[in-house]
Order: structure tokens, then sequence, then C-alpha cells
């Protein structure tokens, strides 16, 4: 059996210049680099506000298992599914991090015959998005920590410094540092730490900002810390927007690649959905409206993390709810959230897959809870069973939801005409009527326990004190009307990873929130998330190598 790495380097990739013109972008549009990738230039974004929106599709999943649901393979294999049954579509993907390429979860381009290309250039340095947002990322702690050294004018306290170097890895021994050690002239000794790239505010940022102006005025509201008389100090204090948005003027512009079937593909932005938002940027999203009738979208882990998100922060911004949303799920997913170990899955089990689906349905029921009609889709293996098939079916048909079996990952576009059918068929028959789990009136507690509650099936939030208090600061500030980004495992509906399929009767406990005013949201950390993730005993990265002629090898 191949694998996609060299999948993905047999296939005779297309000009980019062609996969732009094939969705009536003109060749002075584009910002190339080389032949099989383009940047989208701030004149073609601007020639596309006047075209009509096509019809939006999101793709989600149930909570991810180590049996793995193939969300983004899915997503990828029903846009190239939709163009070969004749529907102009476009697919909107966010960019892989290095820390999970190089860990254990793998990169964001798909498998199989279901991948965007091309994938290796994509999963390490791409265009080098990472890159600029992790040095305007730390470029703000350098200019931050000088100020503080410089005679601090602002009367930061360096003990309430919130903001927090990033690096694009994996890398647990980088949570907890001490900076500013050797004396005076080394700078003013503090405690600090790294998040993972993607968990930067100014990530978040770039995927919710509309064009450099709001970009820069996002920059501007970033809170870096607090005073001695503990008000917010923030980027516009500083007075280095300016500098941060410069770093970033060609970042914000979106990335066009292609699948292996030649559908045009925007990868741009990659916040992760257990820590960030989730979704890739609002740019990217509105071109692919405008340039396809129809475009495929992604949003991080499970709909409970990233749908959520997605429909509850992105939406809001792009100003265009989803026509359609689909929820994968893998009968082994199923099977495993009903119990059965990893090693055992192989085996029919229709017990355990019974009791597994209730966390399918809880994801149904959350997304239709938003007024948008829902189709399932069976990402398929060769293990599956007919019975088992034939039993998911029929607990799909008792709560009247849609399904269809798609092999895109073995078959590409063919594997997912099925799918495909389905879903334009279901956006041609229900009208979507999109409202938001809680409102922008309500304040931060009672936003927490509307997705504490009705997403995820919690019954009692918890504030730890700290949690507490800065409720009572945030609402001084009138930060407490923002929209709430949750932390939380990705593996339970719960904040407790071991929780699988649907629990009950639990509580989710907040132990920290933090403000990230720049993105527009209030982050409420819960059990022991964490923005800088550790490496695996045995990492990805043993496996990969390079060739003499430049060819990856072990890349997936």
């Amino acid at each position: 059996m191949k694998t996609d790495i060299e999948i993905s380097q047999e296939v005779d990739l297309l000009p980019i210049k062609n996969i732009a013109e094939s969705v009536g972008l003109a060749e002075e549009h584009l910002e190339l680099f080389g032949n099989y990738k383009a940047k989208l230039s701030f004149s073609a974004i601007k020639e596309l506000e006047d075209r009509s929106e096509g019809k939006l599709i999101l793709v989600t999943s149930i909570n991810p298992t180590p049996a793995g649901e193939g969300k983004s393979t899915v997503t990828i294999g029903l846009g190239d599914a939709l163009n070969k049954i004749g529907k102009k579509t476009v697919i909107a993907l966010r960019e892989p991090s290095l820390g999970p390429v190089m860990g254990i979860k793998g990169g964001a381009t798909g498998g199989g015959y279901a991948q965007v290309l091309p994938m290796e250039d994509i999963n390490l340095h791409f265009t080098g998005d990472m890159h600029a947002i992790t040095t305007a990322n730390n470029a703000l702690s350098a200019l931050l920590d000088n100020h503080i050294q410089q005679g601090n004018e602002l009367n930061i306290d360096s003990r309430r410094v919130i903001w927090k170097r990033v690096v694009d890895l994996n890398d647990r021994e980088l949570r907890q540092v001490v900076v500013g050690l050797g004396g005076a002239i080394q700078g003013v000794p503090r405690e600090d730490g790294f998040d993972i790239t993607v968990a930067s505010e100014i990530m978040a940022i770039l995927c919710l900002a509309t064009d450099l102006e709001n970009l820069k005025a996002r920059l501007a509201n970033i809170v870096v810390g607090y005073t001695f008389t503990l008000e917010p100090v923030t980027v516009s204090d500083l007075g280095v927007q300016g500098a941060l948005a410069l770093l970033l003027k060609e970042a914000i512009k979106p990335n066009l690649v292609q699948t292996i079937y030649g559908t045009a593909a925007l990868v741009h932005g990659g916040p992760f959905a257990n820590i960030a938002h989730g979704c890739n940027s609002i740019l990217a999203t509105k071109a692919a409206l405008k340039l396809g009738d129809y475009v495929v979208t992604e949003a991080g882990f499970g709909a409970d993390l990233g749908g959520e998100k997605f429909l509850d922060i992105k939406v809001p911004n792009l100003k265009k709810a989803p026509d359609a949303v689909v929820i994968v799920a893998t009968i082994r997913a199923l099977k495993m959230h009903g119990g059965v170990s990893k090693n055992e899955l192989g085996k029919e089990n229709i017990s355990a897959l019974v009791e597994g689906f209730s966390n399918l349905h809880k994801h149904v029921e959350n997304m239709q809870s938003y007024g948008l009609p829902v189709v399932v889709a069976i990402n398929q293996f060769i293990s599956d069973s007919e019975n088992e098939i034939s039993t998911l079916k029929e607990l799909c048909e008792r709560i009247n939801v849609p399904v269809e079996l798609t092999s895109v990952w073995e078959n590409g576009a063919e594997g997912g005409e099925e799918l495909a059918k389905t879903v334009l068929q279901v956006i041609e028959e229900e009208t979507a009527n999109f409202r938001t789990i809680y409102q922008s009136g309500m304040n931060l507690e009672e936003k927490i326990e509307a997705i504490v509650t009705k997403i995820y099936g919690g019954n009692k939030v918890l504030f730890s004190k700290k949690a507490k208090n800065q409720l009572a600061t945030f609402h001084k500030y009138g930060w407490d009307r923002l929209p709430i980004c949750m932390a939380k495992t990705q593996y339970s509906l719960s904040d407790d990873p071991q929780q699988l399929g649907r629990p009950a009767d639990f509580t989710i406990t907040i132990r920290e929130l933090v403000p990230k005013i720049g993105a527009g949201f209030i982050v409420a950390l819960t059990g022991d998330v964490m923005t800088m993730p550790g490496l695996p005993k045995k990492p990805a990265a043993l496996n990969m190598d390079i060739d003499s002629e430049g060819n990856a090898i072990g890349l997936f």
C-alpha cells in the first residue's frame, strides 16, 4: 500500500496559473511561489468583492480518537467529488503546524487520494506564514521587554506580563522559563513561557482580520500585561502595531494550491481548535465563496470545539453561515467511543457501535441546534463489516439524519460522489435558519454555561478563585461582552479526555481566563489542556528523511 507522500509525488501537478484560471482568477492577481503555490494579491481580494457568494459547507466530526476519523480527507474528497459531478467548488483549509507534523498527530493535507498538493511543502514551511506569525509574536515580546528595561514609562508590572513567546514546534521544555538573567544590562528578570505558534493571539487575529486596517486595529488591542495599578497595557500603548502589521503584510494573503484532482484550494491560517478557535482565515473563506458556487471548509477537531467556534466566533465575522454541516465519523472511532480498545477495532462489535453512536448523536443534535441541516459522512475502512455499516445507517435513520458512506481516501473523487449528491440535495431541500448558541448580551458566565450545558451536555460550571477574580476584572473593562473560546480536551465532550461516548452529569471547571482582545474573544482554560504541547516517545520526525535529489521521505 502506497503512503500519502508516495501518492502525492506521483501526481503531475498543474501550473498554479491554470488552477487560478479555472476559478476565474487572472495571473496578474497571483504572487507566485514557484510553479505550484501562489498567494492572492490584495488586488485579487479587492476585485472579488463585488462577486456573489456561493454555498458554504462546513465539515466537522465526532470527538477524535486514536482510531482516526479523516475529517480533512473527507473535506478534500467532498470538494473533489462536487467538482466531478459538475459543481464549481473551492476548498478552504487551515495550514498545518510543524508541531503536530513532527510529533504524532500528522499534517493537515488529507490522505490517500484526497490530498492538497504539494503536500510536503504545505506540511513544512509552505509560504512562510507560520514564520511570519512567530516573528511578529516574538518581536512584540522583545519590544515589550525592551520597554521595561529602558525605563518602563508605562509602569508595567513585570510579574503581570501575560504575553508569551512562541515557537512552531512541540517543546515542553519551554512551557515555563525565566528570562532576563545575567545582570542589569541583560534585562529585567521575570518568569515567562512559550506557546506553540498556532496558539498565539496573532494567529487568531490573522485568521479573523478582514483587511490590513482591521489587522492593525486588532493588533493594537492586544493586551500584553498590567501596570502596577492593575490597568491593562496594550500594543497600542507600546505604539508598535504598525511594525507588527508590517511583518504580517504578506502572511495575511491567502495561499492557493490544488488537490490531486486539480480542485482549487485556499490553505491559510491554522489556529488549533482545542486552545484557539480552530478555523482558517476569514479572507481565505471569503475569497473561496466568491470564486466557487460551493465552498467546502473544515473546523478543527470535533463539533464541540471547532464546530462550535466556527459558528459562534467565525460566522459573526465572516457574516455568512454554513448552508449545511457534514459530520464525519468512522465505525472504528465509534466503537472506541463504545469502549473497545484500539487493538480490538478490527473485530465486528455491534453493541460497542451502538453505545459509541451516542457521541455522534450528540454532535448531530448540537449542529441542528444552530438551525443548520446536517449530513453524516461515514469514512469507510476495509475492516468495517456489512452488519456494522447497516447498523450505523439504521441508527442515523432513527434520528432522521441523512448518511452516506465515503471512500475518498481509497477512491478519490469517485469515492465521494454519493456524499456530494446527498449534501446538494440537503442544501436544495432544507433552508438553513442559523442562530447562535448564546447571545452577545450575555455575560461571560452565562456564555460559558450555555456552551457547557447545551453543547457539551454538562450540568454545572465551576470557576476557580483566579477565574472569579478575572471575571470581575473583565467586567470592569467591558470585556465580558466578547465571545468565549473554550480551551478544552478534544477527546471528550467533557474536560476529562478519558470520558468517551456521551458523558452525563459532569462538571466543567474553568481554571483561568485569558483576554484575547485583539482577536475579539476570551479564552477559558479547562482541565489540563496546554498551549504548548509535548512530543511523544517516538515522534514522527524519526521516520523523516530526504534523498539525494531533495525528495521528502517518510512524511506520512
